[in-house]
C-alpha cells in the first residue's frame, strides 16, 4: 500500500536546483531510509514530503490530495518530522518540549488531557528521558537532548514519522537504542518510518526499503541487498567499497572502503552503470 508519493518533484532554492522531477513511492507500514552524500537533497526532500518547505514543480500526494492542499492540523496528525539539529526554546523543561507533539491533539483551549499526559509520559520512558522530564532541555548533554526531541515526535502519535539524522550526538549504545525504539515503533504498531542515515551499516540493518540519491536524482532504491552493493556505493559516493553479510542479521555490510582516485577517468563507465540501474531500477 503507498499512501505518500511524489510525481515529478522539483525544488529549488532560488536559482539552484535540489531535487528534480523526483518521482518516489514511500512504502506504507515500512521502514524507509535516504542515503547519500552532503548536500545531495536527502534533507531538502524530507522537509518538502513533510512541508517545512514548499516545492516548486510536480506534486506530492498524501492519501490521495496534493499535501499543499490539506489543512495543517489535519497533516500534522498523520506525519511527525524530527528535522537535523533541532533548537530549542530556551528555558522549557524535558517534558514541556514533549508536550508540544500533543498540539495537533488538542482542542481549542489548548489544555493537556489525561490521556495527552500519559502519552508524553510513555514517550519519555521509551526514550530513556523519564528521569530528566523536570530538567531544561538546556543543561541535558547533547545525546539526552536528541532522545528528548524524538520522544516528542513519538508523541505526536502519527502514522508516519520522519527523523532527519536521529541518530545525531548519540554514542553507539543509546544510536542502537533509538534505531530499536523506531524498528519497535513500526513493528508493534505499524507506524511508517523515513530517515536519513549517514551510517550505511545502520541503514541496511533497520531499514526495509533504501532510496539512494546522488545531486537531486535516485540512483538506485529498493531492499538493502539491491543497494548497498559496492556499484552502488561507487555512484553515490564515489568510494570503493567491500561489501559482506552482516553475521548476526544477515544483511548487507560495508566492511572497509577507500576513496576512488582520478575520478575524472571513471566518469564514463559510471554514468553507463548509472543508466543501466536507473533502467532497472
Amino acid at each position: 500500500m503507498i499512501r505518500l508519493h511524489t510525481d515529478r518533484l522539483t525544488i529549488q532554492y532560488g536559482d539552484r536546483t535540489i531535487i528534480e522531477e523526483l518521482s518516489l513511492s514511500i512504502p506504507d507500514g515500512q521502514i524507509t531510509t535516504v542515503i547519500g552524500s552532503n548536500g545531495c537533497g536527502k534533507s531538502t526532500l524530507l522537509k518538502a514530503l513533510t512541508r517545512i518547505i514548499p516545492y516548486q514543480n510536480g506534486a506530492i500526494i498524501l492519501d490521495g490530495k496534493e499535501i499543499k492542499q490539506q489543512d495543517t492540523k489535519s497533516l500534522a496528525k498523520k506525519m511527525a518530522i524530527l528535522p537535523q539539529s533541532p533548537e530549542g526554546v530556551a528555558g522549557l523543561t524535558a517534558g514541556e518540549l514533549v508536550s508540544y507533539g500533543r498540539f495537533p491533539h488538542q482542542n481549542r483551549f489548548g489544555r493537556l488531557l489525561k490521556n495527552d499526559v500519559e502519552i508524553i509520559d510513555w514517550a519519555l520512558e521509551v526514550t530513556g528521558t523519564l528521569d530528566f522530564k523536570h530538567h531544561p532541555v538546556d543543561a541535558l548533554s547533547g545525546g539526552q537532548r536528541q532522545r528528548v526531541w524524538i520522544a516528542m515526535a513519538i508523541a505526536q502519535d502519527t502514522d508516519m514519522i520522519f527523523l532527519d539524522e536521529p541518530t545525531t550526538y548519540l554514542d553507539m549504545a543509546h544510536q542502537l537504542e533509538v534505531l530499536e525504539l523506531l524498528q519497535k515503533l513500526n513493528k508493534d504498531e505499524g507506524r511508517t518510518i523515513v530517515m536519513v542515515l549517514h551510517d550505511l551499516n545502520h541503514a541496511a540493518r533497520f531499514a526495509d526499503h533504501i532510496f539512494a540519491l546522488r545531486n537531486g536524482k535516485i540512483i538506485q532504491s529498493g531492499s538493502p541487498e539491491n543497494v548497498i552493493t559496492k556499484e552502488v556505493l561507487r555512484e553515490v559516493f564515489q568510494i570503493d567499497a567491500e561489501i559482506g553479510k552482516d553475521p548476526r542479521t544477515n544483511r548487507p555490510m560495508c566492511l572497509t572502503y577507500h576513496l576512488i582516485k582520478g575520478e575524472n577517468n571513471n566518469e564514463k563507465s559510471n554514468h553507463t552503470f548509472s543508466n543501466d540501474i536507473r533502467s532497472h531500477g
